[in-house]
C-alpha cells in the first residue's frame, strides 16, 4: 500500500482501543490527531516515548489535540501498558497491521543480523478537517515530543 500524503486527507481507520472504546477518524473531526505507531509495548524506546506523550498532555490538550498510540500489541498488553505507565490516552491495538499498512509504517528491521517485519516508529499529524499535516519517520525518541508539539502550534 502507497504511503499517505502530507497535504491531503488522512487515510480512513477503525481500530479497537485500550478503555473498551473504538476509535474512528471521523469521529475525530474538530481535533487535531497525533497518532504515533511504536514496535511494542513495555520496550525502553515505547516506554519512554509514551511518557514523553503522557508528560505533555496537557499542553495537546490546550492544543485540541489528542493523542493515540499504535502496535500489533494486543489489547490486554495495551491495557497493562497504559495502566502502569498512567498513560491519559488510548492505545490502538492493530494485530493484523491494517491501520500500520494504511499508514505505511511496517519496514523490513533488523535485529542482531535477523531480517523480519515490523513497526517503524513513525508519527503523524492529522488536523481538524482529517488532512494529513506533518509526518515524521524513523523517529528518535529524545525531543520528538516536543517536535510535534511545536507542528501542533503552527497550525
Amino acid at each position: 500500500m502507497s504511503a499517505p500524503t502530507v497535504g491531503k486527507a488522512a487515510p480512513k481507520f477503525t481500530a479497537e482501543a485500550t478503555g473498551e472504546k473504538t476509535i474512528r477518524l471521523e469521529d475525530l473531526k474538530g481535533q487535531n490527531i497525533v497518532l504515533y505507531f511504536y514496535p511494542k509495548d513495555s520496550t525502553p524506546g515505547c516506554t519512554t516515548e509514551g511518557q514523553n506523550f503522557r508528560d505533555h498532555i496537557k499542553k495537546f490538550e490546550k492544543l485540541n489535540t489528542v493523542i493515540f498510540g499504535v502496535s500489533r500489541d494486543s489489547i490486554q498488553s495495551h491495557e497493562k501498558f497504559k495502566s502502569k505507565q498512567c498513560f491519559p490516552f488510548e492505545l490502538l491495538s492493530d494485530p493484523e497491521g491494517k491501520l500500520c499498512n494504511k499508514f505505511d509504517v511496517i519496514k523490513e528491521k533488523n535485529l542482531y543480523g535477523k531480517k523480519y517485519m515490523g513497526i517503524e516508529r513513525s508519527t503523524f499529524l492529522i488536523d481538524k478537517k482529517g488532512v494529513l499535516r506533518q509526518e515524521w519517520r524513523k523517529v528518535k525518541v529524545k525531543g520528538h515530543v516536543d517536535e510535534v508539539l511545536e507542528a501542533v502550534k503552527a497550525l
